[in-house]
């Protein structure tokens, strides 16, 4: 009879599908906010470059489980579903949304099957269209990680449906069901853990409802047989080992849960939770209070709230508060309905039984009694108790409408409450499409929670609109004055207005506000981990003053004491040391770093810039090697180890440096800086027309890019195309008028191919304003004098050029010429100086050796660890190359230089021997 009650027909399913949808739809333009964040965008659990296993060793959040700061939710199953979602559409919320609504109607469909094993048709119906519709649920449904309830329920759900069918005929066990009753129990277990509540239920549902005891039927046979006036009956016996085996199975589920949170409770604060950590009575007080507060939010879901921490409800501190009498009258109602369906039997008196098991067993996790968690109220933990309130109010309706006088109130009741609760779910899911939405919804209902400001702040951060969330990150302070992420907020949204000295009185607030160490006490179990920040915040931003070095270290210092496997400060002490020239201590400083998490691609691509500033390019590029096994599309450790292959002067590794460029700028196509190193890597395989496209690609994307122009324009004249070169160097002079060896490049290009002495001139008498020594364009300069007819002046300007460089043997050579040709005027007026010959071929000697420009500037930037209270923000070390104009040259290339040298000295030799008149 049970079982053909609980078919659902096919009308019933799909009105309520029709229901959900038409509640629900606009739950699809709705994008990730709140937790959704931490679980969905930042896990990286969800990617498929992230092994399986993974799931099963980190939490919900993608923590490992290990790590203090893990908040011990085990639910990998629920991001199982994540990844597939990540599979089939990456980061597109449509998609979560969608699976989300998809299991509700799941939901909705098995509670309804469940609802038919207590109510008739039309009650169960009833009851599974108040769950559809419910307003406490868009929390659940509409928040993507809501999904953890909604899966565990569908389990849940499951797991009795299967036990009810464990009788057999003439009270016989049938095994089987019980067998996939524990399956299921668990498989729930993993989406959330409150699926394991579910074998109270089962238990009550043995032996009230499928054996059919009464509690005075059951104390009178305990009685009897302590008189030693009966035995235990079979069926009582049959129920008892039912009952073992699944107090058994519960029991094996708790030891693994146990096991797997390696026996550590989560550590949450003061601010999470304040009743937690209150003194008695106010701890009990409270923790009381906010059953009815609970049973409120369902009986009457006008005013819902995101976030009920912090200051959302006030501690109950006295037995004398107000509030007291809600909590009593709670438990004399919830008393009254147990001791009903406890004590009398039949069919209501079972259904309320059933209906107040689903309410209280499945909350008493989250309920605060018997250990403390993470938040005061949260409405999506109310989504499986609001079965057994459905259950109830259906029930009660049933009687109402069986009366004819009340028949027809009890129906426009009935759609007056479907109705408005179905519009205020409508409504409620548009709070949910942003995170500045949600926050500001929020604010509506509760203005004492200081963690609410901080987010409408954060919402307004992420919008880049700094002024506006300074506003409301200041209001979190004045509302809980004590609220060390608060002022964080506000130093970090002061420092990205560029007022230094407001941020770091913010930062000094906060620290202040830190608990003092005590003696022998575990310091990291009484505070947020993330809030040993402010020391990484403080120190990042005063270590922008290089006098305030060693005190920024102090403060790296101070956070790793308080807290030995605190990563970030090592990380960021690393980059300070190696800003102090410390690079063997930073060097320390990350391999402490990678003994704590040898997962991430920063830290190796840290260590290898270390090894760069300790002149080993050989360990340092097997350290990006390793940032690019663990994270492939690490830009910086790409673009720098691409550098260093291309440095490296080996022509075996031009190949892998290039497909190391070529990635990454298809990571990064808007930067200049990658065509630029892919025209120096074509330059140095003498690929001339690949090295002039990459370089023009550069320019188009930064037209003042000097150092793209600049090898340009040296790329023209070393392959013959000094006119193309012309309008290249007008350009990089345009932007960088003292840019040297552009004006000797330009000069010697308009001395020799347009032979245009006066602007020549120019250029040369422009670089010695900008360096009186500078050899090169002195000696140029002198060559002009030649030119010019000036012997006089082109022998004192030898003069002074030989005085600044006494071993260049050529500026000696050239001075004795001249001096010759003084001597002997005849000889002066046959021949002359030509500038492509003597001067020019010297000056080229040496351009072609010196002007690929070789200054290579690493530079480091650090890491930035200003938090939010539940966000990471990290940028690892940079080393950058915008000013690098070649990378070292290679045997091959300095040997070419050679020759260049032994040609430009035997056409030097034949010029002389013309002179001389031989």
């Amino acid at each position: 009879l049970l079982e053909k009650m609980a078919d659902v027909s096919l009308k019933e399913a799909a009105l309520i599908v029709g229901v959900v949808a038409a509640c629900y739809w606009n739950s699809l333009f709705c994008g990730f906010v709140f937790d959704d964040v931490s679980a969905i965008l930042d896990n990286k659990d969800l990617h498929p470059s992230t092994p399986l296993r993974n799931l099963f060793q980190n939490d919900f959040w993608g923590t490992p489980m290990s790590e203090e700061r893990s908040h011990k939710s085990y639910r990998p199953l629920t991001v199982l579903t994540f990844r597939l979602n990540y599979l089939f559409s990456e980061l597109n919320a449509v998609s979560y949304h969608f699976l989300n609504l998809v299991f509700h109607v799941v939901v909705c469909i098995v509670f309804l099957k469940v609802c038919k094993l207590f109510l008739d048709n039309r009650s169960s119906v009833v009851a599974s269209l108040l769950f559809a519709v419910h307003p406490i649920h868009t929390e659940a449904v509409t928040g993507v990680v809501g999904r953890a309830e909604l899966l565990s329920s569908i389990f849940f759900l499951a797991a009795f449906l299967s036990y009810t069918k464990s009788k057999g005929p003439d009270n016989t066990i049938v095994w089987t069901p019980i067998a996939v009753t524990v399956f299921l129990v668990a498989v729930a277990t993993l989406c959330k853990e409150q699926g394991i509540t579910v074998v109270g239920i089962c238990c009550v549902y043995e032996v009230f409802i499928a054996q059919g005891y009464t509690l005075p039927a059951l104390l009178d046979t305990a009685v009897q047989i302590l008189r030693g006036k009966g035995s235990i009956p079979f069926s009582m016996l049959q129920t008892l080992l039912k009952l073992i085996v699944l107090m058994f199975s519960t029991l094996l589920l708790v030891v693994v849960r146990v096991q797997v949170i390696q026996s550590q409770l989560p550590v949450f604060t003061r601010f999470d939770n304040p009743a937690a950590v209150s003194p008695s009575p106010a701890r009990q007080l409270t923790f009381n209070y906010l059953l009815p507060v609970n049973a409120w939010l369902l009986l009457n879901p006008s005013e819902l709230c995101c976030d009920w921490t912090m200051g959302t409800i006030p501690l109950v501190e006295s037995l004398l508060d107000v509030r007291n009498i809600a909590t009593l009258t709670f438990f004399c109602f919830l008393g009254s309905l147990m001791v009903f369906s406890l004590r009398y039997p039949g069919d209501s008196s079972k259904t309320v039984l059933m209906a107040l098991c689903l309410i209280v067993l499945p909350f008493i996790p989250a309920s605060n009694l018997f250990f403390p968690v993470g938040f005061v109220v949260a409405e999506r933990v109310l989504y499986v108790p609001s079965m057994g309130f459905c259950i109830l109010v259906a029930h009660g309706w049933k009687k109402l409408s069986n009366k004819s006088v009340l028949r027809k109130i009890s129906w426009v009741c009935l759609a007056a409450v479907l109705f408005t609760h179905a519009l205020k779910t409508l409504h409620r899911n548009w709070d949910w499409e942003s995170e500045y939405t949600l926050f500001m919804s929020a604010l509506k209902v509760n203005k004492n929670n200081a963690k609410l400001w901080n987010n409408v702040g954060h919402a307004l951060e992420n919008e880049k609109n700094f002024e506006r969330a300074l506003q409301f990150f200041i209001q979190a302070t004045q509302v809980q004055p004590d609220d060390i992420g608060a002022h964080m907020n506000v130093g970090r949204t002061y420092k990205n207005l560029n007022k230094t000295k407001e941020a770091e009185e913010s930062y000094m607030i906060a620290k202040s506000l830190m608990p003092q160490i005590i003696p022998g006490k575990k310091y990291a179990a009484r505070v947020a981990p993330n809030h040993l920040n402010v020391y990484i915040n403080l120190a990042n931003l005063i270590r922008a003053n290089e006098s305030r070095l060693e005190e920024a270290d102090q403060l790296y210092r101070q956070a790793i004491s308080m807290r030995p496997d605190f990563k970030q400060a090592y990380i960021s002490r690393g980059e300070l040391l190696l800003k102090m020239n410390k690079p063997l201590k930073a060097k320390e400083a990350y391999l402490r770093a990678l003994e704590l998490d040898r997962t991430n691609a920063d830290l190796w691509y840290n260590l290898a810039i270390v090894y760069i500033e300790l002149k080993d390019p050989t360990e340092a590029l097997k350290n990006f090697n390793r940032a690019l096994e663990l994270n492939p599309t690490h830009k910086l450790a790409l673009f720098n180890s691409a550098l260093l292959m291309q440095e490296s002067g080996d022509a075996r590794l031009r190949p892998e440096a290039k497909q190391r460029l070529l990635h990454y700028v298809k990571e990064e196509p808007q930067d200049s800086n990658g065509y630029f190193n892919l025209g120096m890597l074509a330059m140095d395989d003498k690929k001339d027309m690949e090295a002039e496209a990459w370089m023009k690609k550069a320019i188009r994307l930064q037209p003042n890019f000097r150092s793209a122009l600049f090898n340009l324009a040296l790329l023209y004249s070393q392959t013959g195309k000094e006119l193309m070169a012309l309008p290249v160097l007008e350009d990089l002079l345009r932007y960088y008028p003292d840019h040297t060896k552009g004006l000797i490049l330009k000069g010697d290009i308009l001395m020799n191919q347009k032979k245009d002495i006066v602007g020549a001139k120019m250029c040369f008498e422009k670089i010695l304003e900008l360096d009186p020594k500078n050899v090169q364009g002195k000696h140029n300069l002198c060559v002009v004098y030649f030119e010019e007819k000036d012997l006089i002046k082109a022998e004192k300007c030898l003069v002074e050029t030989l005085a600044l460089a006494p071993h260049e043997e050529y500026i000696q050579r050239h001075l004795n010429i001249v001096r010759s040709k003084i001597a002997s005027l005849g000889a002066m007026e046959q021949s002359s100086l030509p500038s492509d010959g003597t001067a020019a071929t010297e000056a080229k000697k040496n351009s072609f050796q010196n002007l690929k420009e070789a200054k290579s500037e690493k530079t480091t930037t650090q890491s930035t660890v200003d938090n939010k209270e539940h966000s990471k923000n990290k940028k690892p070390t940079e080393k950058s190359s915008v000013d690098k104009e070649t990378p070292k040259k290679s045997t091959k290339e300095i040997k070419d230089i050679e020759k260049k040298r032994v040609a430009a000295l035997k056409r030097l030799e034949e010029i002389e021997r013309i002179l001389n008149g031989e």
